[in-house]
């Protein structure tokens, strides 16, 4: 697991974490998404957990269909409390004994994919998300559903930095809908369960997480703009260039995201994500480029066809909830994160077209 993610990081999350993991001693944990970039993380912690911290290990059922991943590797395949089940969520799924948590981060995330994915994007979030809620419900566990930040659409200027309670500026058609609408789809799900049958949900929404174990071909700006560095060409960035965005370095999502489901007010919604800086994609380059210590030429191109071109312009998180709800608080600078980040992909991508 070392190639997805880097020890330090795992150790760092379990840390600060602190006596919250206490909730997971002896817990079953189902974990859809498992192969995907964040799932991984989440694998990568309950191993930690079960090798390190907990008296009694977790009880692990990483969930995938593989349509965007690549292998999970030997870890899941080597520990006993850990079982791999290669399994598409739209369609139900049977588990015996105990389930205390359901998490549900399976999704096709990246616009490249879910364009090429438009059906099985929609199917995923809601769907999947009906019938692991179901799963939920029978066992009474408590569920929690990875949303996106995509749900607000293109905000309001006057709503940024975005709360909660923005309902949003989003297309119900048009080459992002499939992703954004079936998310706020699945959010609904969450709710209807939580108010008729006392299911306990969470819903969080990530704000752009990055960090090592994107894959080189995931098409989003990080690794993209690492990919390009590997090739020693110029960084593309599409469109104007101008678009502003917020990245959060994976340790601290992966923190933020267990905090929701161990400490979360049930049926309540958290931004996850590093309200600052709010940087242009242009500037991103720049500050890869100081990381580095060497200039970066960047290129504005036009959206290619398989990337929606639709894009927000501004997409930056307002974290008061998630702050006095969770005690979430990022503490990795862009500057940081992308030290760690670029590292790894020296080491790891291969630069090849």
């Amino acid at each position: 697991m070392t190639g997805y993610c880097v020890p330090a990081d795992i150790e760092e999350i379990v840390a600060r974490l602190g006596d919250a993991v206490g909730a997971l001693d002896g817990k079953s944990v189902l974990l859809a998404g498992g192969a995907g970039f964040l799932g991984r993380y989440f694998v990568a912690v309950f191993s930690y957990l079960n090798r390190a911290v907990l008296r009694r290990p977790m009880r692990v059922t990483v969930v995938d269909n593989m349509i965007t991943a690549g292998a999970l590797g030997e870890l899941v395949k080597d520990e006993a409390s850990i079982t791999y089940v290669n399994h598409d969520v739209i369609r139900p799924l049977e588990v015996r004994g105990d389930v205390d948590y359901v998490i549900h981060a399976a999704g096709i995330a990246s616009p490249f994919y879910y364009r090429r994915y438009p059906l099985e994007t929609l199917d995923v979030a809601v769907i999947g998300t009906r019938n692991l809620l179901e799963l939920a419900r029978l066992k009474r566990a408590r569920c929690l559903f990875f949303s996106s930040s995509e749900v607000y659409g293109d905000p309001d200027p006057r709503h940024v930095p975005t709360m909660e309670s923005y309902r949003g500026n989003v297309a119900s058609m048009g080459p992002r809908a499939c992703y954004d609408e079936s998310k706020r789809i699945g959010e609904t799900l969450c709710y209807v369960y939580h108010e008729h049958f006392d299911t306990v949900t969470n819903c969080v929404r990530p704000f752009n997480i990055y960090g090592p174990g994107m894959q080189e071909t995931d098409y989003r700006v990080m690794p993209n703009f690492a990919h390009r560095i590997k090739m020693g060409q110029p960084l593309l960035a599409y469109g104007t260039g101008t678009q502003t965005r917020t990245f959060c370095y994976v340790t601290d999502a992966i923190v933020g995201f267990l905090l929701a489901m161990l400490r979360g007010v049930p049926g309540h919604v958290y931004n996850i994500g590093n309200p600052v800086p709010e940087i242009s994609i242009a500037e991103v380059a720049q500050t890869m480029g100081r990381v580095l210590g060497r200039r970066l030429d960047v290129v504005t191109v036009e959206h290619p066809d398989s990337y929606p071109a639709d894009e927000p312009q501004r997409r930056c998180p307002d974290i008061q909830k998630a702050r006095q709800h969770l005690d979430f608080q990022p503490v990795c600078t862009l500057e940081e994160g992308l030290r760690r980040f670029l590292a790894w992909t020296d080491q790891v991508y291969t630069g090849t077209a």
